[in-house]
């Protein structure tokens, strides 16, 4: 694999508009483990090794978090999650395939046991974000350790 273009020295400017999103929803949420497992279920969905990487690894800076990582895929399957963490999990899924059924009203109810609509506002941001870096990542052939 090899790094097609650094995106961030072609177009400063979009990196800036990316990391302003960023800073909107890392300032928002709260639950940082929680802002991370969605980060990497997300990227799980999406292929993108890149960001599979950076989040798996910010995630084990805020502790022991291993079976969250291994587990995250078959989320549905272990009691290791919380039913918030579930939720949000499944809106990260369900938005970031969102051609395929829409956001689902018992899902949204669902998510709506344990946030806020203004907290609904910010996880859509989030999981808005992590798509676009994704899609960034994937479509510039970035890949862990291709900025060393």
């Amino acid at each position: 694999m090899s790094l097609r273009f650094n995106y961030r020295a072609v177009n400063e400017q979009a990196f800036r508009t990316m990391m302003t999103l960023e800073q909107y929803g890392g300032g928002r949420i709260k639950d940082k483990v929680l802002y991370e497992l969605v980060k990497i279920r997300v990227s799980q969905i999406n292929g993108c090794a890149f960001c599979l990487d950076m989040h798996a690894k910010d995630l084990m800076k805020l502790g022991d978090y291993a079976d969250h990582i291994l587990l995250l895929s078959a989320w549905h399957e272990v009691p290791l999650f919380t039913e918030k963490e579930k939720a949000l999990l499944e809106l990260a899924e369900t938005v970031t395939l969102i051609s395929q059924a829409g956001v689902p009203a018992a899902l949204y109810d669902k998510v709506m046991e344990h946030i806020s609509q203004e907290e609904f506002v910010d996880w859509i941001m989030v999981i808005n974000t992590i798509n676009n870096w994704n899609r960034i990542a994937i479509s510039t052939g970035m890949y862990p350790g291709c900025f060393n």
